[in-house]
């Protein structure tokens, strides 16, 4: 079986709810021989979303916060501190702005506890 028909059938058995997401990653690592490390950044770098509440300009830092457990003006304050040296912060925040997603939104009444 190649490497894609592996993919596909753990992707079927993750969308029928065979496996949940942890499952799926891990399995999707074995496959793409990844080790243990690289499939957790991974994960972490797929559930990384711009968010839709806490934000001054994209989102980027409010996401960044809810993720790494920083506050976001921790992270409004190294984004403006980089972008003062030689504009790399900015240049940072605008691929981040441009590649992260924006989180999905809630449903009316909707919480974010479940």
């Amino acid at each position: 079986m190649s490497v894609a028909d592996e993919l596909e059938r753990l992707q079927t058995l993750h969308a029928q709810g065979v496996l949940n997401d942890a499952e799926f990653a891990q399995a999707k690592a074995r496959a793409l021989g990844l080790s243990a490390h690289e499939s957790a950044a991974s994960a972490w770098l797929h559930r990384l979303a711009r968010s839709r509440t806490d934000h001054v300009f994209g989102g980027v830092c409010g996401g960044l916060g809810r993720h790494t457990g920083l506050p976001a003006w921790a992270w409004r304050v190294m984004f403006v501190l980089a972008a003062l040296y030689l504009g790399i912060g900015l240049l940072g925040y605008l691929l981040l702005w441009l590649f992260v997603p924006l989180e999905p939104a809630l449903p009316p009444g909707g919480s974010t506890t479940s």
